[in-house]
């Protein structure tokens, strides 16, 4: 099957939104409780899902070889992690490209959050880019597009955009939000191998982009 029959599959599988209730809209994230009507009629409720922004995530490697990643606290599972350098698409990143790269354009840049809508891979590119400076002080100069996800399809609309960076080298200091408060480590491959299955390595998208990284 190509990707044209793949597309044009007449499925009847999509679900109706009748109703939306934003419960949290704020700068950080749009909680809304939603009513759907099933391809039989059936009408369900609630069902429960929201909207941040885009991101990205680095797989940086310096010029030895190693991964650079950061150790930070994660209040979800209430936990110090391992993971690779992140952040996310800022109205500033869009903004860069003279808002052509944005598709989906009624977004909502007050509170810069995804809505539905996905970048293109040159601004995602500029984030991503910033990031890896901010968070860890390396830039490089061999960077390659990876792979762009949903984050989390069941309930969340923002995609991850995945890169990799290659010959990362130390040029500054961290320059971080006054919210950031990590340290910089760097891993062997095996290392990292052993952190995910030690559960150390806990980002699920960011196990997925080490492995594609090492496959590709």
């Amino acid at each position: 099957m190509n990707n044209n029959d793949y597309d044009n599959l007449d499925e009847n599988l999509a679900w109706e939104e009748i109703s939306t209730e934003h419960i949290v809209n704020d700068e950080w994230i749009d909680f809304r409780r939603s009513a759907f009507r099933f391809p039989d009629g059936n009408v369900f409720e609630p069902y429960y899902s929201y909207s941040r922004r885009n991101y990205v995530v680095i797989v940086a490697t310096d010029e030895n070889g190693n991964y650079i990643c950061v150790r930070q606290f994660r209040q979800g599972i209430r936990q110090i992690t391992t993971e690779f350098p992140a952040g996310g698409i800022e109205v500033k990143d869009s903004s860069a490209s003279d808002g052509n790269n944005v598709e989906n354009s009624d977004n909502n840049l007050a509170n810069n959050l995804s809505s539905n809508y996905k970048v293109s891979e040159d601004v995602a590119l500029e984030a991503a880019i910033r990031e890896l400076r901010e968070e860890t002080g390396y830039v490089s100069d061999e960077w390659r597009h990876l792979i762009t996800v949903a984050s989390n399809a069941t309930i969340a609309d923002n995609y991850a955009y995945i890169f990799e960076a290659r010959n990362c080298r130390k040029v500054t200091g961290q320059e971080l939000d006054d919210m950031e408060f990590l340290n910089v480590r760097t891993y062997t491959a095996d290392e990292i191998k052993q952190l995910v299955f030690e559960e150390k390595f806990q980002q699920a998208i960011h196990i997925m982009a080490w492995l594609l990284a090492l496959g590709t």
